[in-house]
């Protein structure tokens, strides 16, 4: 039976990540909460990097909803055209962009339900721009959280449902609020999925994969 971090393991394992970096930041480039969904719902099925490839020239003529719906869709295309399924997410960033006008006064909602009623927001999109921009303590479940999770007996789960409850339920609350951006910049420098750095990772001892 894959062993579960217990209570003191994961507050050391937290500690140790708040001293080495007290102040996580996602990498997705924003300047707003409108430039930061958009950029979370091309991020899907694409990387970090890419998405802020393109979005440096597309956020300094559209960066409100007003000025995406001027912008339209076939003007937004050329600016996307590097990330996957860029067809489908200019579609939806036109949609969203008139919703949010149309029933949210342009601003982007501070709730879950609301920004899961926009198009091509999910769950995870939603979770990431309350954590990032409205600091709720909101756990965005990817790959490299879901891997990381499980791997370490932080937050163990079948699917990211569960991971994300197993996060909200095991972590103590005074590190819920950066949980998910330490977990996920540790999935994606350290603990890879094909080959973990477990010699230079600095909670390696503290880890199931190793025993513990």
């Amino acid at each position: 039976m894959k062993k579960v971090a217990d209570y003191q393991t994961i507050v050391e394992i937290f500690t140790r990540f708040r001293k080495e970096n007290a102040e996580p930041k996602g990498e997705l480039e924003h300047t707003n909460a409108f430039t930061l969904l958009v950029a979370v719902v091309l991020s899907a099925q694409s990387t970090d990097v890419g998405v802020n490839m393109a979005t440096r020239k597309l956020f300094q003529v559209a960066d409100t909803p007003e000025k995406m719906l001027e912008l339209g869709e076939e003007r937004l295309i050329p600016y996307i055209k590097t990330i996957g399924l860029y067809k489908n997410k200019a579609r939806n960033v036109i949609k969203l962009s008139g919703l949010l006008m149309e029933k949210f006064d342009g601003q982007v909602p501070s709730s879950r339900e609301a920004l899961e009623s926009l198009p091509g927001v999910g769950r995870k999109t939603a979770n990431v721009v309350l954590n990032m921009w409205f600091k709720h303590p909101a756990q965005a479940v990817d790959t490299h959280i879901f891997r990381v999770g499980n791997r370490t007996g932080i937050a163990p789960g079948k699917d990211v449902m569960e991971v994300e409850r197993a996060i909200e339920d095991r972590i103590p609350a005074e590190f819920q609020q950066h949980a998910h951006h330490w977990l996920i910049l540790h999935g994606r420098y350290v603990c890879k999925a094909r080959k973990p750095n477990c010699e230079e990772c600095i909670i390696g001892e503290l880890c199931a994969l190793n025993g513990v």
